[in-house]
């Protein structure tokens, strides 16, 4: 069996789906800079996503597709939240005052809380993970859990990269101004996306 263009293909296909700006990876990104529990932040972005995808490769996506009512709470709780950070994130870019906390941080125990609810409250890690790459998988046969190890190492990749290379713009960021861009960047992305979730639940109803 052609192993190594299966699980080429699944990291492809993996990354293809992580890479674009969202507020997981809004977050990680911030996380980094600040050099504030990345290992913890990576590795809970990262397991989750190799959870997931194992879900999808083992045929749990028919599951969800047949109960839609798990998508609609999701993604109220979801949107809901994402629009509740993106206020906070917000409120750090038009008050200075918020630029201490940009510089000191929140405890690795707030962020690992924020950080499992924007990757298990995101409707998006669903629909990439395990309806879209178990689909993709399935159509693998017998080399789909191959397909499916390519993809997951595609996430652990792609976490670590962005969390310990983020560290490399801490210069950057040194000063005020500088963090007040990166807010703005994540309050943008948190409440666009907040905003569309609920409105496809709106709409989907």
């Amino acid at each position: 069996m052609n192993y190594l263009p299966a699980a080429l293909a699944g990291f492809g296909t993996g990354l293809s789906l992580i890479v674009a700006i969202g507020a997981q990876n809004a977050f990680v990104l911030r996380q980094g800079v600040r050099r504030q529990a990345v290992l913890a932040v990576v590795g809970i972005c990262a397991l989750s996503d190799v959870l997931l995808i194992a879900l999808g490769v083992g045929g749990l996506g028919a599951v969800v597709t047949a109960w839609p009512a798990a998508m609609t709470v999701v993604g109220l709780a979801g949107g809901g939240f994402l629009i509740g950070y993106g206020l906070l994130a917000t409120r750090r870019v038009v008050r200075p005052a918020g630029q201490a906390l940009a510089a000191t941080g929140t405890s690795t125990g707030s962020a690992v809380l924020t950080c499992l609810a924007l990757t298990w409250l995101n409707p998006h890690v669903y629909l990439d993970t395990v309806l879209l790459l178990g689909s993709v998988a399935a159509d693998r046969g017998p080399l789909r859990w191959v397909f499916g190890l390519g993809a997951m190492l595609a996430s652990l990749t792609w976490f670590a990269g962005l969390g310990y290379g983020a560290q490399l713009l801490s210069g950057v960021l040194s000063r005020p101004v500088a963090w007040r861009v990166l807010d703005g960047l994540v309050a943008a992305t948190m409440l666009i996306m907040g905003t569309m979730l609920l409105a496809r639940v709106i709409i989907d109803r």
